[in-house]
């Protein structure tokens, strides 16, 4: 769709010539906190108080003249608006009460009485909610031309977010409807236009459930039906977007008589066409080409200069505005790049000044400031020699640096000169070098960020994308090899951390032996302890880069550096930092902001850091060669895992107030965080899944295994997140292996407890019911009493799961009888509620729904919000099985909302799953269907075994809505993994394919 659709034209009937051409009278000014809405029903507030309106009619009045934008309404013409050809005796007389009435209700001067009719006076910007919504849509307008796609966005969800239910919402007359249709209209409008841009910035599987209920509610609007094939299509789903394709043709032709637009057409052959185009789309970006040589000081720019052409626009463009034509140039244009050795900061900087040249035709002075050595450049005796290079004498050119600095600004001043400083120390060696006229540009590029040079623009330069580390790559080695072997080169770039400098060795070592192949360079490099020693050719070597910046630090800085490259997590909070360093928070801030200034450590967002993947192997290497004594790595790194479990174990304890769990972890030595509230602990632990799992991981491996169990078993959240469960089930498998490897009973069987939450949410239950029993087994045999509840309830949810109801029944009554002996309420509860649905499996309903309640009731008592959920989970299923549809509802949306809440969205996807039953059985078919998408978009507890449900759900509310084909895309899905699994459900999705079904 082009651009952001303008509210439709009004065309209010019988206006006259002359009413038209009126002159108006000053406006006034609306008084302050008046305001109007129309976008639903007609209101109007002072300030918060809402006012009364009176009747239908009077509103409909009212109606009539907020949508004429301040010009005057004819009495007939009003009369016209609210009773059409059919006007009662007295209308006119009624316009005049209603007029009279509202203009006691609102402020003087607003309802303004001219020319035999009525006005309302200076609504305008917020006043009218209408007017809003539409000075909004033309900001997004000009955002979307301008490329903005982000700022368009959010204006255009501003902007329909003003709608509050049907416009002009139950007032009377032709003139409204008229005027509801074109709001409806013009709604639809901006919904198409945000889900168009929803689509040009990827967002194609979550538009897939909003367009879904919008085609259902819709389904003769081609537009969204045109938009839903794309966003099936995106998604991966082309079966289903050329189904839509058909449901659409079939139902023009039965409800019009007429094929679908040629838009609509030609999107379908271009889907079975697989048209690459129609992927989603990126902004592609051009490199700059170099200007030509002319005879300066600039070194030469490499011939395989790749990628960065962001940045090459960028600093150009700053450079070049310094000498600008029209004499606007800047004083003191300057330009600073900044960024970890080996990062390609002097090849981006000649790149740009070659490009750059034209600007300046009075010359380019360059100079290598060593400022990463061990002696860096005199600042006089790089000002002798730019003064010698710019014409003047060597008897001229005095002997102090303040002397030498004034003649070089003098001159410089009325030339264009641009000015490459390459690897400057620090702010304090370039200032005496900076030019200080119009005209003349500075570019500097350093290792630290000069925050302190004032006006400079700063550029911190990160290492190349997989993309263009690939193209510099096969410049280097040449095409026919690296397309033979591209896999592998893409695991040669990765190894080298995308830096651009191991980029360049490693092709060029590769390149200087034609006998090699790139696998067996790949093979070389994925050796972690050897892969800085394979990094170096001729003088090239990025470990030699490394030690330049290592050799400069304090020896605070350098144990920090040392100490913090030990974890393997992909970035470090600062208060994790503080406990590998085992110093208070501020002195830590202040040594890893000092390591981030020497571009070793970068900071990845507000309190965070990390490590270049080469840095961090320097950073380990230099650990072990020169921490002193070696136990102080351990102690580093044993802080670090006690501070992980004891603020993880603090976390579980917020969750689920009551439960026992804790009092078994391990003892820890090293405080961990406190949080104020249950959303702040939460925030912290999701914020730090990927470190807390690495660091679960690291201690599986280096002799702290069973605080790493405790850790992992705290953090048993992120294994039902969806966005963690990969990651939390192979630190599992580690966890079970070193364990089992090493002997250790109650470490295994912690971590079997662990790996049967694994297995039962991604529905493999047979594996998840062989860990759960070794885990009870293992327990018996350490004499450790906590996987014992857990290990009878998970059986129970795998029984269930598997059919065998009565074995289900037995091992939940065991978790039910252990959690009251060992006072563990939420353990009780949490059984109750899978007894329930164990009860509602064999028919039991009644008694389903009354053991969900005895659930919940322990979990309100305890203020258990997370476990609450389940618990009314539960209770929705069996008040579904009951036919007490709405009250099921009502619990699985409170527990939808719990689930969003806790960031749980495994069980937020499965309980749209549920809730799209809900809607299925009350026959609200739209709705089943939003959320069977909802649920596919987002996943379900069970993996594909309730992926294949969702689909059937999806298919039988899409069949029902006249979606025929794309019903039957679903359910073809659905049947392999039905199948798969030994469902029951495998023949019930059979019977809807066969063709009597359909027919």
């Amino acid at each position: 769709m082009d651009g952001v659709p303008r509210v439709p034209e009004q065309r209010p009937a019988g206006t006259s010539e002359s009413t038209g051409s009126a002159e108006l009278p000053e406006a006034t000014e609306v008084p302050a906190g008046l305001r109007f809405s129309v976008l639903g029903p007609v209101r109007a507030w002072r300030g918060d108080e809402l006012l009364t309106t009176g009747s239908p009619q009077q509103r409909a009045l009212l109606a009539a003249l907020l949508l004429r934008e301040g010009r005057t309404a004819t009495a007939a013409e009003l009369i016209d608006a609210l009773w059409g050809d059919e006007p009662p005796s007295q209308a006119l007389a009624a316009v005049r009460t209603y007029a009279s009435r509202l203009r006691k209700i609102l402020d003087p001067g607003v309802l303004v009485s001219e020319s035999g009719g009525y006005a309302i006076r200076s609504v305008s910007g917020d006043a009218l909610d209408l007017a809003a919504a539409e000075a909004l849509r033309s900001d997004a307008e000009k955002a979307r031309g301008a490329g903005d796609l982000c700022k368009a966005r959010e204006l255009v969800n501003r902007a329909l977010a003003l709608w509050d239910g049907e416009p002009l919402a139950n007032i009377p007359g032709p003139y409204a409807e008229t005027q509801r249709a074109r709001l409806e209209e013009w709604r639809l409008g901006l919904l198409e236009s945000r889900l168009d841009m929803d689509l040009e910035q990827g967002c194609h599987a979550d538009a897939v459930s909003e367009l879904t209920a919008l085609t259902a509610a819709h389904p003769l609007r081609e537009r969204l039906r045109e938009l839903l094939m794309l966003a099936l299509y995106r998604s991966g789903r082309q079966a289903e977007a050329l189904a839509v394709y058909a449901d659409t043709r079939r139902l023009l032709a039965d409800e019009l008589g007429v094929d679908p637009r040629h838009g609509l057409a030609e999107l379908q052959q271009r889907i079975l066409q697989a048209d690459p185009t129609l992927a989603e789309p990126s902004a592609p970006t051009t490199e700059p080409s170099a200007a030509p040589l002319r005879p300066a000081q600039l070194p030469a720019t490499v011939p395989d200069f790749t990628g960065r052409a962001s940045f090459v626009t960028e600093l150009r463009d700053i450079l070049s505005s310094a000498s600008s034509p029209d004499g606007e140039g800047q004083v003191m244009a300057v330009s600073a790049v900044a960024g970890i050795g080996g990062v390609g900061k002097t090849t981006l900087a000649v790149h740009v000044a070659h490009a750059a040249r034209p600007s300046f035709p009075d010359g380019q002075l360059y100079v290598d400031l060593q400022g990463a050595g061990p002696r860096a450049a005199e600042p006089e005796t790089v000002l002798g020699s730019f003064l010698r290079a710019l014409g003047t004498a060597d008897s001229a050119i005095p002997d102090s640096l303040e002397e030498r600095s004034a003649l070089y600004r003098s001159t410089l001043d009325g030339r264009r000169v641009l000015i490459l400083l390459d690897n400057a120390r620090d702010a304090a060696q370039v200032r005496p070098l900076l030019p200080g006229t119009e005209g003349c540009a500075a570019l500097i590029t350093g290792r630290v960020r000069m925050v302190d040079l004032v006006g400079a623009h700063l550029v911190d330069l990160d290492v190349m994308s997989p993309e263009e580390a690939l193209q510099l790559f096969t410049k280097i080695v040449g095409a026919e090899r690296v397309a033979s072997e591209r896999e592998a080169a893409l695991d040669v770039v990765a190894a080298c951390g995308f830096l651009p400098l191991a980029i360049r060795i490693a092709a060029s070592r590769l390149a200087a032996r034609r006998t090699w192949t790139v696998s067996v360079l790949a093979a070389k490099l994925a050796d972690e302890r050897r892969r800085l020693d394979e990094l170096q050719a001729g003088d090239l070597a990025v470990k030699a880069t490394f030690e330049l910046g290592y050799g400069q630090l304090e020896p605070a800085q350098a144990r920090a550096f040392r100490l913090l490259g030990l974890a393997d997590g992909p970035d470090i909070s600062l208060a994790a930092a503080a406990a590998v360093l085992d110093l208070p928070t501020e002195s830590t801030e202040d040594l890893l902001e000092s390591l981030v200034d020497t571009s070793l450590l970068e900071s990845a967002a507000p309190g965070r850091y990390r490590y270049h993947d080469l840095v961090r192997l320097y950073a380990r290497a230099c650990a072990e060669r020169d921490e002193l004594p070696p136990e102080e790595r351990e102690a580093a790194m044993s802080r670090l895992l006690d501070f992980y479990l004891a603020t993880a174990a603090g976390v579980f304890a917020i969750e689920r107030p009551g439960d026992r769990l804790i009092h078994h972890f391990e003892p820890t030595h090293y405080a961990g965080l406190r949080f104020g509230d249950r959303q702040e602990a939460l925030d912290w632990l999701y914020a730090e899944a990927h470190c807390l799992l690495a660091c679960a991981h690291q201690a599986c491996t280096d002799g702290r295994l069973r605080r790493g169990v405790d850790l992992l078993w705290a953090a048993k959240d992120l294994g039902e997140s969806g966005a963690n469960s990969k990651q939390y089930e192979s630190v599992a498998l580690a966890a079970r292996d070193a364990a089992r490897d090493t002997g250790d009973s109650q470490a295994e069987g912690r971590a079997r407890t662990t790996l049967t939450n694994v297995h039962l949410v991604a529905g493999r239950y047979d594996e998840a019911d062989e860990e759960a029993r070794q885990a009870a087994l293992l327990a018996s045999e350490a004499d450790d009493p906590a996987p014992l509840h857990w290990a009878s309830n998970d059986r129970g949810i795998i029984a269930l799961n598997q059919g065998r109801y009565a074995d289900a029944e037995e091992h939940l009554q065991h978790a039910i009888d252990g959690s009251r002996k060992d006072g563990n309420s939420p353990g009780e509860a949490s059984a109750l509620c899978n007894l329930s649905r164990v009860h509602l499996a064999m028919g039991r309903t009644s008694r389903a729904i009354s053991l969900a309640q005895q659930g919940i009731e322990v979990y309100d008592r305890m203020g258990l919000t997370l476990r609450l959920a389940n618990a009314r989970y539960a209770l929705g299923l069996a008040l579904t099985q009951a036919g007490r549809t709405s009250e099921a509802l009502a619990e699985l949306t409170e527990a939808l909302q719990m689930f969003q809440m806790n960031r749980q969205r495994l069980w937020e996807g499965t309980t749209h799953f549920r809730i799209a039953q809900a809607h299925l059985t009350g026959s609200h078919l739209a709705l089943a269907a939003q959320h069977a998408e909802q649920a596919l978009a987002i996943g379900c507890i069970g993996g594909d075994r309730l992926r294949a449900s969702v689909l059937t759900t999806l298919g039988q509310s899409l069949a029902a809505l006249g979606q025929v084909d794309r019903a039957r895309v679903c359910w073809r899905e659905a049947l392999p993994m039905h199948e798969h699994a030994g469902s029951p459900e495998a023949d019930h999705v059979r019977a809807l394919l066969a063709p009597a079904s359909a027919a």
